[in-house]
């Protein structure tokens, strides 16, 4: 070490570094205690490029069409370099196509053909990237000679691959390959062993460099270079040798042996060339001894002693690189100990059962073991063996073979022993384990596991179902653990299909595992049925076929057959041939089908458990059309104007129709006549039909049929109804009109019943007309009777106001001539104002009333009596007494409490209620100690009596 070289950590650092004196092979050695170990070689190498010479170089002169070569002549370099060349003052460099081509071997400017736009003074740059340096060389012109121009000529490969290339393994490999010719050559690849070029190869632009990237075993061999022209061809071929650098395949490990004992290492390297082995220690070379052996990758030292302690080294070479392998030999020698293996203080082992008792104490050479039980030693038996390692082992053990136990370990250093304890429990048994199950989905159950075991061990239960553990502290849906330490049974609930399987309950224990696995069965309605496809479809038929589903471990017992269509309520069953469908049928014909309807089909399975879910719907399918079958009942009619007969009907639904163009066709005669009108309504929705012909007198009676037709034909007719002709207005008005007031809001019209033919027109009922003379409101109403009524009570009226009225007469064909009018002026209003100061007496069960005469306005009518309306409670019926006096007597039962109210009776109609009186009965008054007399006050009490016992009648 000096100024000049320097160790820092591990590297070596080198300042100013001179490329005369410090070129070369670097190895670095590491020494510890242990030994000595040599690092890989490091080659340390200059990269530099010095500058071209400044000297002019000659001009080129060629023919137009000839083909040129421009040298480039890089300087004294070492390093990889990288080769371009620019054109005249263009700051670019020179693009490579099919015609001109720079070599990245030579650092040549190819051109294969030279045309006139060549012309011009060429410069080749040089960058070595190592050094971080590019140098530029003098310009070489390149000029046209002017004696003629160059013919076409066969190409002339002149950028060539060697013959032979070594490549190594995982490197990118480039072949050149340019030829020079007129008209310019194509170039191409090919592989002379008849292989085709690996997919992995890349072109350049040009073709003129073929790139294998990844270089492997299969890449080697003889590759070829074909140039063409019109003119012919040229070859160029050289052969590619794959080589590897040695890869470690087996590397030595570390090794710590006996004395005496014998080391055998062997490490492997792949490469090719094969790689030669040599082996190190502690950095020098070893060679064969009298105890050492060295063949190839092995390494053989027998009858190990301490000196050869140290560290090793397996170096790997072949002709590309050296590598090396590292491991520590250590050879040991000592007395037996304990301290780092004792024996196991405490091995437990249940009756029955066997144990091991291992003794491994540290002892170089290996000690040799005998075994104590307390006092006394220990023979081997049919129960008891000494394997080679030194364990103890016994067989079979009992509740006698409890106690302590020491191994005695013994070599040419010393003795060393130690001591540990056998402890025997009692073996643990599954008493009850689960049993195989059938269950119905839905149910509960429970899976027992029970064991018995010994009360110092704690048992742990741990259920799985199909071999995935079923983690219960999740609360997992379904499972739950029931019972105690030695109960481990699991409760299912709501069981599904989904938990058919094996479950296993295993106990565990510190010591052993125990298992037991039941069957559980779970049967279930059936899975829906599968692929349910329509085969064939007619009018009224549909022949069906489907897949069975799962059927849940419970077999098929039936299918059936379900349809819907737009029309109907949901999915509804079909009848099917066979009617019943047993588990083992899996196709059907339905019948009983609506023709020219869509329909979707679809299977329902069942089992001894239930129904299952339905199939998915078939395709939406259309029945074919077929002539209508169903007739339009309700056949009525009549009305219309005169001439016309109105026929009635009740339409037929889509899904009766059976068909397209579906319409209705009407037949009707004269009552008495053989001869039948048909007529037809091409309307789908169609319910009426008006047939017009003058000749038709009214109310005339007529037959009439109804039927159905579509495309396929027509169909069924109704039967015969009878229908009358339209008709005409009545021409005659009623007579001896009257109307009457009954009380402000009513009256009533009267008049004389007309006495009609078939001349004047028939009479269906009469219309009331009233209005006021008011043109402000301009009120009018009309009411309507039918039949012979010759009176209408009219009301909703306004209060002293004159109405007029007038009757008609009224039938299909319309209203006839008013009657002509007549009015009445309607009652004033009732009185306004309510019956005031009630005052009430009870005596046993008679109540005595009185109150003040109401006095009437201008525009309300006169009081003419009073109403008392009274009644027991909110619910019961209300009686009413009439007087014309201001005071009144009821004689009543007083079970309970009355309510009475009193209103006031003129022409108008009643007048106002008063306010509602509760009458307590008379057990309720005894016990408040009510006085019989409540007057409102002192006077009116006086007044109340007065009146109670008076029966003249009230003055005005």
């Amino acid at each position: 070490m000096s100024y000049h070289y320097r160790l820092d950590g591990g590297n070596l650092a080198i300042s100013s570094p001179r490329t005369d004196q410090d070129i070369g092979m670097y190895q670095c050695l590491a020494t510890n205690t242990l030994g000595t170990i040599l690092s890989r070689k490091a080659k340390l190498q200059f990269a530099y490029i010095e500058d071209f010479e400044t000297k002019t170089r000659s001009a080129v002169s060629v023919r137009e069409g000839q083909g040129v070569v421009l040298l480039c002549g890089p300087p004294p370099h070492f390093g990889d370099l990288f080769y371009a060349w620019t054109f005249n003052d263009n700051p670019l460099y020179v693009q490579e196509d099919n015609r001109r081509f720079v070599s990245q071997e030579t650092g040549n400017l190819y051109i294969a053909k030279v045309e006139p736009s060549d012309v011009g003074n060429y410069t080749c740059f040089v960058t070595n990237k190592e050094a971080q340096r590019s140098v530029q060389g003098p310009p070489t012109p390149l000029v046209q000679r002017t004696d003629g121009v160059m013919g076409e000529y066969e190409p002339k490969i002149e950028v060539r691959f060697p013959e032979t290339i070594q490549a190594a393994k995982d490197s990118s490999v480039k072949l050149e390959c340019f030829a020079l010719g007129n008209p310019v050559p194509d170039i191409s690849w090919r592989r002379l062993d008849g292989n085709p070029l690996p997919g992995k190869v890349k072109y350049s632009k040009s073709q003129a460099i073929l790139e294998i990237p990844n270089f492997q075993q299969e890449d080697e061999g003889f590759y070829e270079c074909i140039a063409g022209n019109l003119r012919g061809r040229n070859l160029a071929k050289g052969q590619l040798i794959f080589y590897a650098p040695p890869e470690w395949e087996q590397k030595i490990q570390n090794t710590y042996l006996s004395i005496h004992d014998n080391l055998f290492w062997e490490c492997k390297a792949s490469g090719k060339p094969n790689p030669l082995y040599t082996w190190l220690k502690n950095g020098e070379r070893l060679n064969p001894e009298e105890r050492i052996q060295i063949e190839n990758g092995t390494l053989v030292i027998t009858m190990l002693n301490v000196s050869d302690s140290g560290v090793y080294q397996c170096a790997a070479e072949n002709k590309y690189q050296i590598i090396y392998a590292n491991a520590e030999l250590r050879v040991l020698a000592s007395a037996p100990d304990f301290s780092k293996n004792p024996i196991k203080k405490n091995s437990v082992v249940q009756v029955g059962g066997d144990i091991t008792i291992e003794c491994k104490p540290n002892a170089f050479p290996r000690a040799t073991i005998s075994w104590k039980r307390g006092m006394e030693s220990l023979r081997q038996s049919k129960r008891v063996f000494l394997s080679e390692d030194g364990s103890l082992k016994i067989y079979n053990v009992t509740r006698s073979d409890a106690g302590s136990y020491t191994c005695l370990a013994t070599n040419q250093f010393g003795v060393a022993k130690n001591t540990g304890s056998l402890v025997v429990k009692e073996r643990t048994v599954i008493t009850i384990p689960p049993s195989k199950m059938d269950v119905t989905v839905g149910e509960s159950i429970v899976l027992p596991c029970q064991v018995s075991h010994d009360p110092s061990i704690e048992v742990v239960f741990i259920w799985s179902f199909n071999g995935d553990v079923i983690d219960l502290k999740k609360g997992v849906a379904h499972f739950e653990r029931i019972g105690g330490e030695s109960v481990g049974d699991l409760m299912i609930r709501n069981i599904q299909l989904n938990h058919s399987g094996k479950y296993l309950c295993t106990v565990k224990t510190t010591l052993e595992s125990l298992s037991a696995v039941a069957d559980i069965i779970v049967r279930g309605p059936p899975g829906p049925p599968e692929d349910v496809r329509v085969e064939h479809i007619s009018s009224t038929t549909s022949q069906l076929s489907w897949r069975p589903g799962s059927d849940n471990n419970s077999p098929i017992q039936i299918f059936t057959v379900q349809a819907r269509t737009p029309f109907s309520v949901g999915w509804q069953a079909v009848s099917t041939v066979p009617e019943i469908l047993s588990g083992k049928t899996y196709n059907a014909t339905v019948v009983g089908l609506s023709p020219w309807v869509e329909y979707e089909f679809r299977v329902v399975a069942g089992n001894s458990i239930g129904i299952g879910e339905p199939s998915k719907a078939s395709e939406l399918l259309r029945t074919k059309a077929s002539v209508p079958v169903v007739a339009p009942t309700n056949i009525n009619g009549g009305g219309g104007s005169r001439s016309e007969l109105v026929i009635t009907w009740e339409s037929i639904p889509e899904e009766l129709q059976n068909g397209e163009e579906f319409g209705y066709i009407i037949m009707l005669r004269p009552v008495g006549s053989t001869a039948w009108t048909k007529e037809r309504v091409p309307s789908v929705e169609s319910s009426r039909f008006v047939y017009r012909n003058e000749s038709i007198t009214p109310l005339s009676p007529f037959e009439v049929k109804v039927g159905v037709y579509n495309n396929e034909g027509e169909g069924s007719l109704s039967t015969v109804s009878i229908v009358y002709s339209g008709e005409d207005e009545p021409q005659l008005a009623p007579r001896g009109t009257s109307v009457q007031s009954f009380s402000a809001s009513e009256m009533e019209v009267s008049w004389n019943a007309i006495a009609w033919n078939r001349n004047t027109g028939r009479v269906l009922g009469y219309e009331v007309l009233y209005w006021t003379d008011d043109s402000k409101e301009s009120m009018i109403g009309k009411i309507r009777v039918s039949g012979n009524v010759t009176t209408k009570n009219i009301t909703g009226l306004k209060a002293n106001t004159i109405y007029f009225a007038s009757v008609r007469a009224y039938n299909t064909a319309g209203a006839g001539p008013s009657s002509p009018p007549v009015n009445v002026t309607t009652k004033k209003s009732p009185p306004s104002q309510p019956p005031a100061n009630i005052a009430w007496k009870l005596t046993n069960s008679k109540l005595c009333l009185n109150w003040e005469h109401v006095k009437t306005m201008e525009n309300e009518s006169e009081v003419l009596g009073y109403k008392i309306l009274y009644r027991q409670n909110r619910q019961s019926k209300t009686h009413i007494l009439e007087t014309n006096n201001t005071s009144a007597e009821l004689l009543v039962p007083f079970e309970e409490d009355y309510l009475i109210e009193i209103r006031t009776v003129s022409d108008g109609g009643d007048g106002s209620s008063s306010e509602e009186i509760r009458i307590p009965k008379m057990s309720s008054l005894s016990s408040r100690g009510i006085p019989a007399l409540e007057p409102s006050t002192y006077f009116l009490s006086v007044v109340i009596i007065f009146y109670c016992f008076t029966t003249q009648p009230l003055t005005r």
